[in-house]
């Protein structure tokens, strides 16, 4: 299942702000920073907008903001000869577009990526910045992690309708694999998983021989109130997040 909804601004939509320049080590000696990961091509989607929440959320709590717009700047999620890792150089120096991102996540202090899921997965263009950027010698390969003390939150925003037997599953794959699969591993100090099913007008679920079944899709004040709870689901995964309450995976 996909949740790639596109729709209007909501009425209480947070237009998101010119990005902020990038990190110093300066800055952030004094200034907090969360790197907020959007990974949806449109700006108008419901992704962009939960993303513009986390950022109002997390500017509240004295962050700074570094937006960083995987599509918007072009990201190139495919593997390349650059990129790819030496085993015997934790030292390699990669693409200048990569060590960029890297000096971005150094200078961060949390991290929260927003995304759609597709089949039960982040997006390409996610899983390829993990690919690229994450690397060798830089999140992982070393006995004391670079990204030792950064704390990580993902939501991911879901088409599965909330009572679908699927979203506890859904919910497991993901914890397994960014939880454990990449955080754990790159020695982060907190990672959890913040899944947003129900994003969909139309509630998608799966009956017992493998049907997809549509509702009728969402209007008026119902719409309203569905996508109203949503947000402050979104909302509650931030504040939790902010305050060290692990949410389970």
């Amino acid at each position: 299942m996909r949740a790639d909804r596109t729709t209007e601004h909501p009425k209480n939509r947070i237009e998101m702000e010119d990005p902020v320049s990038h990190t110093t080590i300066d800055d952030a000696t004094t200034t907090r920073t969360a790197l907020v990961v959007v990974a949806h091509p449109r700006r108008d989607s419901l992704t962009a907008h939960i993303a513009d929440l986390a950022a109002q959320r997390l500017t509240a709590a004295g962050y700074r903001i570094d937006l960083l717009d995987l599509h918007a700047e072009n990201f190139d999620p495919r593997m390349n000869a650059a990129d790819l890792p030496e085993w015997g150089n934790r030292e390699k120096t990669y693409s200048p577009e990569v060590e960029n991102h890297m000096r971005r996540i150094l200078a961060a202090d949390v991290i929260v990526a927003v995304f759609p899921v597709y089949w039960v997965q982040v997006p390409a263009i996610l899983k390829g910045w993990i690919d690229r950027v994450w690397n060798y010698g830089f999140a992982y390969g070393r006995s004391k992690p670079r990204l030792a003390g950064k704390r990580m939150l993902w939501l991911g925003l879901a088409g599965a309708a909330d009572d679908d037997s699927v979203v506890d599953l859904m919910q497991q794959s993901l914890g397994m694999q960014l939880n454990d699969g990449i955080a754990y591993y790159c020695g982060l100090t907190e990672s959890s998983v913040g899944l947003l099913p129900g994003a969909e007008e139309k509630r998608q679920r799966v009956d017992a021989d493998g049907n997809l079944l549509l509702d009728e899709a969402l209007t008026g004040a119902v719409r309203d109130a569905h996508y109203a709870a949503l947000e402050d689901r979104a909302r509650r995964f931030v504040d939790d997040f902010l305050v060290g309450v692990r949410v389970p995976a």
